[in-house]
């Protein structure tokens, strides 16, 4: 793999997807951090952070649910109000011109379809969507949101930094007195955040629709993600194992560095903008 400095990254970077008109873009992290939400690792590919719940914690524990949801009531404001920012409206573009066959993205914030993409694949799910594990029933997150204030006025006032993925830093309470409200269609089922937590499966139909992806793509990308998680990093690994090109535009480390041709260690915001305004 080649480091690309940045006075020649745009001009390789240009040449490369002019050379590869169809493109498998694999989004991270870094596409939404430049809009104020954080994110879980550092350039090293190491947690900044404890690991976030996992999903048989979520589900085996009510003191967790808890807690989760008690954070993200105070969480979901950054979510709620955050906004497309230059690397969203730059993939947007890509669509537009044609030039894209899939974006892959690991984020759960719904910031590339309200910037314009369609032809996306959330692969870890939507925050912006609460699932019933009993009745499977699907509703919005800022409904559940009104409910969640109206059961817990005092705990509306705290303050907690804000944390990755509508999470919250707030701790040293006693979770066990926030109310969480069961489904409101079946009246007793368990609520989830429609995401896929650690330590739960990707439903095997959106990896299918991914790895057809991988096979129909001239190349992929990788735009502000480490791949650190197996779960984004398969389609890397895919698309080498099919002799496909590989480029990275991500500050830092990435598990699939091992595979790229290049990498361009820059802003991806501002570098896929001025590679799809080339």
């Amino acid at each position: 793999m080649t480091h690309i400095a940045e006075p020649l990254a745009l001009w390789r970077l240009q040449d490369w997807a002019h050379a590869h008109p169809r493109l498998l873009v694999i989004g991270g992290a870094g596409c939404s951090t430049e809009v104020g939400i954080p994110d879980y690792r550092d350039q090293n590919g190491q947690w900044k952070r404890p690991q976030p719940v996992t999903y048989q914690a979520f589900m085996g524990d009510a003191l967790v649910r808890q807690r989760y949801w008690a954070r993200s009531m105070l969480g979901w404001r950054v979510m709620a109000q955050a906004q497309p920012g230059a690397a969203h409206k730059a993939l947007a573009l890509l669509e537009q011109q044609g030039r894209l066959e899939l974006l892959i993205t690991q984020n759960v914030d719904g910031l590339h379809e309200a910037a314009g993409s369609k032809h996306t694949v959330d692969l870890h799910g939507r925050i912006d969507q609460v699932i019933c594990t009993d009745c499977g029933h699907r509703f919005a997150r800022a409904d559940l949101q009104v409910q969640l204030l109206a059961l817990n006025p005092a705990w509306a006032q705290l303050y907690a930094a804000p944390a990755p993925d509508g999470d919250a830093d707030l701790e040293h309470q006693d979770f066990s007195q926030f109310v969480v409200p069961s489904c409101p269609h079946c009246g007793a089922g368990l609520i989830k955040p429609d995401v896929v937590f650690f330590g739960e499966t990707v439903p095997r139909q959106r990896v299918q629709t991914c790895m057809d992806a991988v096979a129909s793509a001239d190349a992929v990308l990788i735009a502000g993600s480490s791949l650190m998680v197996y779960s984004g990093y398969r389609f890397a690994q895919a698309a080498h194992e099919q002799g496909k090109s590989i480029i990275a535009i991500n500050r830092g480390v990435t598990r699939a560095d091992a595979l790229l041709d290049f990498k361009v260690e820059a802003d991806v915001g501002q570098t896929l903008m001025s590679m799809v305004l080339a």
